[in-house]
C-alpha cells in the first residue's frame, strides 16, 4: 500500500467512525462514474465509490464532496474514460474493454488461463506490485490519465450459453459468443470454434433475450447482476480470463488539489480498492452469486484436461494479436505478466 504520512492517521481513523453531515458548498467536487450497479453489496465498484466517499468527505472535514455516478448515467465506458481525459468529469473505474480504446495493450491480460488461481491475480493485478505499478506509469505515460487503483473485473470470467453444456472446446463450435470490442477475446473466441459477437454492454442482456448471441462470457458477479440467469442455461466455471478494472483520475484535477488532500485521495483509494476485491468474494460465494445462478442454470467446471485443450486451442491465436496489435510494448508488457504470474505462483 502507498506510505500515508503518520500526520493523517488521525484523519483516517476518524473516518471509519464518522459519518458526518457537511455543508452543501464544498471547495472541490470530485465525480466517479461507473457502468456498475450502485449498491455497495452489489458490485465491487459500488462498494469501492461509497467506501471512498465516506473516507474522503469524513477525511477532508468536507472540503472534498464525492459524487458518485453508477449504472453508465454519464454513458459507457470510453464515454466516461474520455470525459475524465477533458476534465469534464474527475474520475471513472472503467473495465478493460473501456480501457482498451484509450490503451489498448491492457490486451495482454487477455491470455487465456494465464492466471492460476484468484490468489495470484490478487498479487498481480494491484499498484503494490511491481508490474502493476510499470502498467499504471505506462498507462498515465500513453493517456495523461492517473491510475488510483487496479483490481479484477470480479473474478474469472466463465461462459454460459443457451444452447447446451460447454465442457470441451468443440461444444463451443458454431456459438455465437458474446465479448467486450476487444480483439484478444475476438481471437480467443473464434480461435475456439464460436463465432465472436461484440456488442456494448448496455446491449448484451437483449441480445441473449433475441437470440443475436448465444452466450457470453464474465465473471459470476456481473453475470447474476445482470440477471443473464433468465436468458441462459447453461454455466461453465472455466476460469479462463482474469481482466483489470482501472481507476483513473484527471491528472489536472489531481494536481490541483493541496498536499493533504492529495494523501487522503491515495489512502483512501488503496482502502476503497481492497473493499471492493472483498466484495467481489463475498458475491460470488453468497446467495447473490453463483447460487443464486445454479438455482436456474446448469453448472459444470471443466475438468484439468478440457481446461488444457481450451489453453491450447486458444493461447497462440491471442499471443498472435497481441504481437501483431500491440508491437514490441505489447510483447514486452504480456511478457512481464507472465514473469510477474510465475513469481507470484511460486
Amino acid at each position: 500500500m502507498r506510505h500515508i504520512n503518520p500526520k493523517t492517521m488521525t484523519s483516517i481513523a476518524l473516518s471509519f467512525g464518522l459519518v458526518a453531515s457537511f455543508p452543501v458548498a464544498a471547495e472541490t467536487t470530485m465525480r466517479i462514474a461507473h457502468l456498475n450497479p450502485p449498491e455497495p453489496t452489489e458490485s465491487h465498484s459500488g462498494a469501492m465509490t461509497a467506501v471512498f466517499k465516506q473516507l474522503v468527505e469524513t477525511a477532508s472535514s468536507g472540503d472534498i464532496q464525492v459524487e458518485i455516478y453508477p449504472s453508465g448515467q454519464l454513458g459507457e465506458d470510453s464515454d466516461a474514460i474520455n470525459q475524465v481525459r477533458q476534465g469534464v468529469v474527475e474520475s471513472s473505474i472503467s473495465s478493460a474493454g473501456g480501457i482498451a480504446e484509450h490503451y489498448p495493450p491492457i490486451g495482454v491480460f487477455d491470455m487465456p488461463f494465464a492466471f492460476p488461481n484468484i490468489g495470484v491475480a490478487t498479487e498481480v493485478i494491484s499498484l503494490d506490485s511491481e508490474f502493476g505499478q510499470t502498467l499504471a506509469d505506462d498507462i498515465h505515460a500513453e493517456t495523461g490519465l492517473k491510475v488510483m487503483g487496479l483490481l479484477d473485473s470480479g473474478g474469472f470470467f466463465q461462459f454460459t450459453n443457451s444452447q447446451r453444456p460447454i465442457t470441451s472446446p468443440e461444444d463451443m463450435d458454431g456459438l455465437q459468443i458474446r465479448t467486450m470490442t476487444l480483439p484478444t477475446h475476438e481471437a480467443m473466441i473464434n480461435a475456439l470454434g464460436a463465432e465472436a459477437t461484440p456488442l456494448a454492454w448496455s446491449e448484451v442482456y437483449t441480445a441473449l433475450e433475441t437470440g443475436v448471441a448465444d452466450g457470453q462470457m464474465n465473471p459470476i458477479q456481473q453475470t447474476a447482476f445482470a440477471n443473464f440467469d433468465e436468458v441462459q442455461d447453461y454455466l461453465t466455471i472455466s476460469n479462463h480470463v482474469i481482466t483489470p478494472y482501472v481507476w483513473v483520475v484527471n491528472e489536472d484535477f489531481y494536481n490541483g488539489l493541496s498536499a493533504e488532500n492529495q494523501e487522503i485521495l491515495d489512502w483512501a483509494s488503496d482502502i476503497a480498492v481492497d473493499a471492493g476485491r472483498s466484495m467481489s468474494r463475498i458475491i460470488e460465494a453468497s446467495d447473490e452469486g453463483l447460487p443464486q445462478l445454479a438455482e436456474n442454470m446448469e453448472v459444470n467446471t471443466l475438468s484439468d484436461d478440457a481446461r488444457q485443450a481450451f489453453q491450447d486451442a486458444a493461447q497462440p491465436a491471442v499471443r498472435d494479436v497481441i504481437e501483431d496489435r500491440y508491437g514490441e510494448k505489447g510483447t514486452e508488457l504480456l511478457n512481464a505478466m507472465m514473469a510477474a504470474i510465475e513469481e507470484a505462483n511460486e
